[in-house]
């Protein structure tokens, strides 16, 4: 049963008269004729009595019409929750980040998001890497924060930042006066560690900047991957945990300070996990959005880099 039949009909039944309802339509009126009667065919009833007078439904007309107006109705809806559906409207971004690593540009990026797209329900929650990018793969996520590297083989991988160590060091601490941190410090202090799995990327780069830096750290190994847990373990056995530098902008209790790690202080890349069909507007216009945000940051960074690396060039005589 072809809607545009239905439409025809209701047309009709409503102005009781074929003329009428071909103007209103836009239609000429035989074929709008021979369209309602092509739907009494395919129903096998007759809906209108048509007299050289006019025109009036019959009892199954009457009844069909009261129908019909609920098919166009659920219609007309289906197709605008469709159409909200494309732009936006509606939806909702399930996005899954690790509970130490929420870089500055990721709460930017929400509420930009929010702000332009106020229709979709942005739910972030925390979840350890390697589940979130299983959970993407399923389809329980649709964008996960991750560090790499990270398997996510048949997924699509936008990296959007980078992020940098800090050293959480106890106020009481002997180091804890210095400005910057050096990692071959912890030759002489011992070093509290969260789980590998909470961000393998990150827990994997701090071992790898103590190999490069020449040291064997004591370490201290938290089971809760909660970095509250590990500030409380830094105060409370006068250490050092190195954690991402977002770490720093989030968290303040007493008895801890934050120092940034000298060069050469390993960074990770992070990513945003994606699948790639079918991927959702809303999903498409978040990553496009970090990606604008990014973009300024990447560059400034670069020519930081650029003049950083002139400064290190001899003189020329």
């Amino acid at each position: 049963m072809e809607l545009r039949r239905v439409r025809y009909f209701v047309a009709v039944a409503e102005e009781l008269h074929f003329r009428r309802a071909a103007e209103r339509l836009h239609l000429a009126q035989p074929a709008l004729s021979q369209q309602v009667r092509k739907l009494e065919q395919e129903l096998g009833v007759e809906l209108l009595h048509r007299t050289k007078r006019g025109v009036a439904l019959t009892s199954v007309g009457a009844v069909f019409l009261d129908e019909a107006r609920k098919l166009l109705r659920l219609a007309d809806e289906t197709a605008r929750t469709a159409r909200n559906a494309g732009a936006g409207a509606g939806a909702r971004l399930r996005l899954g980040h690790p509970a130490d690593a929420v870089p500055a540009i990721l709460p930017r990026a929400i509420s930009a998001f929010a702000a332009r797209y106020p229709a979709v329900e942005i739910v972030p929650e925390t979840a350890a890497p390697r589940r979130a990018v299983e959970d993407v793969r399923a389809g329980r996520l649709d964008i996960a924060v991750v560090g790499l590297p990270t398997a996510a083989a048949g997924l699509k991988v936008t990296p959007f930042a980078e992020e940098r160590m800090v050293a959480a060091i106890a106020e009481r601490h002997l180091l804890s006066g210095r400005p910057t941190f050096a990692l071959t410090a912890l030759a002489e202090t011992p070093l509290a560690m969260l789980p590998r799995a909470a961000n393998p990327a990150f827990h994997d780069a701090v071992l790898a900047g103590c190999r490069t830096a020449g040291v064997a750290p004591s370490l201290i190994d938290i089971d809760e991957p909660r970095v509250e847990h590990a500030l409380l373990i830094v105060t409370s056995r006068n250490a050092v945990a190195l954690l991402p530098e977002s770490v720093a902008d989030r968290y303040s209790i007493p008895g801890v300070t934050f120092r940034p790690v000298d060069p050469p202080a390993p960074t990770i890349e992070l990513v945003l996990v994606t699948r790639t069909e079918p991927i959702e507007a809303a999903i498409e216009a978040f990553v496009r959005l970090v990606r604008d945000l990014d973009e300024p940051a990447r560059k400034v960074a670069s020519l930081l880099g650029a003049l950083e690396a002139a400064d290190e060039l001899p003189l020329s005589a």
